[in-house]
């Protein structure tokens, strides 16, 4: 590749060929998880047709019903954007701690506080329908950004370290919501087991008759678009870049550092409050100690994949979708474990945590994603 291309299109390049390498490994896996397949791999060297027509046929049956699966139809379409979704938010949350050179593990307890505070307001107040889910998504964004807040000033004040202090949140966030789901406040009436009551139909996102697409992939895509305005068009986030780049420089420069850490997790917490948010309104999902499943660590890995750019995120966002909403489809045609597309998204984070070697395999120079992530993801 040339040197003179682009720092982004470089990146871009890393990313792809990250993604490409990791169904490369999922092909193996496929491969030799195969009994009847690997079966004829014993003989490979009497007729190597065999091993090999077989391996292909195991392998492209498998991808091309998880790519149906995800793209297939309306419907599927529809399902890959649903899932997609809350990981674009949470992504969004954990790409602008970074470029403020924080390293935000804490999505998981941030969505978890907002899918709590939206949720509450859903089926305790009854208010009229636009008004309703209005005032849920801002409880919802505002609970995220104190869970993140907290990050922030302590950040700021005591110089705590913001990986430790955003781990130990998700547990304080997982074990209130279990607490609180054994309260009148948040139980459902006439059941014993935790889980809450849904959510009012006036608070819920509208979605598109037939399908699970709802008005909260829009609001996503909102959400990216502010920042990438923010970050690439306004003073603070050029606070924001110039504090994740060098802090010392920054402190020089005039720039208060710990006011631009503060910004940067309330930030951070309002984004992955907002994943909550889509999880409670848009999928008219009731309250579990389940309520997050993993999208708050799977919003680090798309955050990664995207190089913590608002647009690299949604698109980032939109293949782990793909992946989620695929995955059963290839285990329903092909009896492919769904626990592949798990392993495919953590190939992935592998690969993007080593550009080295996915540059020598493709041949990409320049910087990779090392550097990025060594600048403070300000490249």
């Amino acid at each position: 590749m040339s040197a003179t291309r682009p720092a982004w299109a470089r990146e871009l390049l890393v990313s792809v060929a990250a993604v490409v390498l990791a169904l490369v490994v999922g092909a193996v896996l496929i491969v030799v998880s195969n009994a009847e397949v690997l079966s004829t791999w014993s003989y490979f060297f009497s007729y190597p047709p065999d091993a090999l027509s077989a391996s292909w046929s195991a392998v492209s049956d498998a991808y091309g019903a998880l790519f149906s699966g995800a793209f297939g139809g309306l419907r599927q379409l529809a399902e890959t954007l649903v899932q997609a979704t809350p990981l674009i938010c949470g992504g969004l949350g954990v790409s602008l701690a970074f470029r403020a050179g924080l390293f935000n593990i804490g999505a998981q307890g941030q969505l978890i506080v907002g899918a709590l505070c939206a949720a509450w307001v859903g089926f305790t107040l009854h208010l009229p329908p636009g008004v309703h889910v209005l005032v849920a998504l801002l409880a919802g964004v505002l609970g995220g950004a104190l869970w993140g807040g907290i990050v922030g000033v302590l950040k700021a004040r005591t110089g705590a370290h913001e990986v430790i202090l955003t781990i130990m949140l998700n547990y304080v966030a997982l074990y209130l919501l279990q607490w609180l789901l054994t309260t009148n406040a948040f139980q459902r009436p006439g059941r014993n087991d935790p889980i809450s009551p849904v959510v009012d139909g006036s608070a819920q996102f509208p979605a598109i008759p037939g399908s699970r697409l709802h008005l909260g992939f829009l609001v996503a895509l909102l959400a990216a678009g502010a920042v990438w305005w923010l970050l690439t068009r306004s003073t603070t986030g050029f606070q924001l870049r110039a504090v994740g780049a060098n802090p010392d420089a920054a402190r020089t420069a005039g720039m208060s550092v710990g006011t631009a850490y503060t910004l940067a997790m309330l930030g951070a917490g309002a984004l992955a409050g907002l994943a909550g948010v889509q999880q409670v309104l848009g999928t008219n999902s009731p309250l579990t100690d389940g309520i997050a499943g993993t999208v708050g660590f799977d919003s680090i890995t798309v955050a990664l994949l995207g190089r913590a750019s608002p647009v690299g995120t949604v698109v980032a966002g939109l293949v782990f979708g793909a992946l989620n909403a695929g995955g059963l489809q290839m285990q329903l045609q092909t009896q492919t474990p769904l626990t592949l597309t798990t392993v495919l998204q953590a190939t992935i984070v592998l690969f993007i945590a080593a550009p080295a070697l996915v540059r020598a395999v493709f041949r990409i120079r320049g910087e990779g994603a090392g550097a990025v992530l060594a600048k403070g993801w300000n490249a």
